[in-house]
């Protein structure tokens, strides 16, 4: 795909996928159609970069459609002094456009090929306020550092309280909550050091995150 047409597919992505999804802030979709997604992709999905699919990555992970990644990054309402932690680094898309709307990103993931994978990918485009990690998270965060957001990029079967108490207070934690085929967007806002608000926002269907709490089976 020469750069023209590069362009004008990026466009598209914007105008018939992510803006019919009442993705409207200005703020997230100039980081989107700045960030270069096809620079993220696996080489063998390059085409694929900006079409409205789930794009497959290893380990049986996948990168969010582009309309979910821009409903994320809207819902979390970011500020330009945010510490952000993001659960689930994948491609290093996400991690890249987190990385452009607040002033730190420190985002894990379980897969170290994953991490250097990014590394390399945010190194190249000079994006240099994000730190990464070979973490396994997906049953919360369990150290004192807190957060003004949260990005959970796989799906947790059951909602837990992992990653409440990793809220500022203030801070918005973004979560997909479920099983398939139907899951729920929700964002949990921290109102004092005692309380979080729950907003259901939408529903969709995302993979979970390997290892995160499992609803107990039924028994007669």
């Amino acid at each position: 795909m020469n750069a023209m047409n590069t362009e004008r597919a990026r466009f598209n992505m914007i105008e018939q996928q992510i803006r019919p999804w009442d993705v409207l802030d200005d703020r997230v979709l100039a980081v989107i159609a700045a960030t270069p997604r096809e620079d993220f992709v696996p080489e063998q999905y390059r085409n694929l970069a900006f079409s409205d699919i789930s794009i497959p990555l290893a380990h049986d992970q996948a990168m969010m459609p582009p309309k979910l990644e821009a409903r994320l990054l809207q819902s979390l309402e970011l500020n330009p002094d945010d510490d952000i932690l993001e659960i689930g680094t994948g491609s290093g898309y996400l991690s890249a456009c987190l990385a452009r709307l607040g002033a730190r990103v420190h985002s894990v993931d379980r897969f170290e090929d994953f991490v250097d994978t990014a590394r390399a990918r945010l190194d190249a485009h000079a994006i240099g306020n994000v730190t990464l990690e070979v973490r396994n998270a997906a049953t919360g965060w369990q150290d004192e550092r807190r957060f003004d957001a949260i990005a959970v990029t796989g799906s947790l079967p059951v909602l837990h309280r992992g990653f409440h108490e990793a809220l500022s207070v203030g801070g918005r934690l973004f979560v997909i909550v479920g099983t398939p085929p139907v899951m729920e967007a929700m964002l949990i806002t921290r109102s004092s050091e005692t309380e979080w608000c729950q907003t259901r926002l939408f529903e969709t269907s995302v993979p979970p995150l390997i290892d995160a709490p499992r609803p107990d089976a039924f028994r007669f």
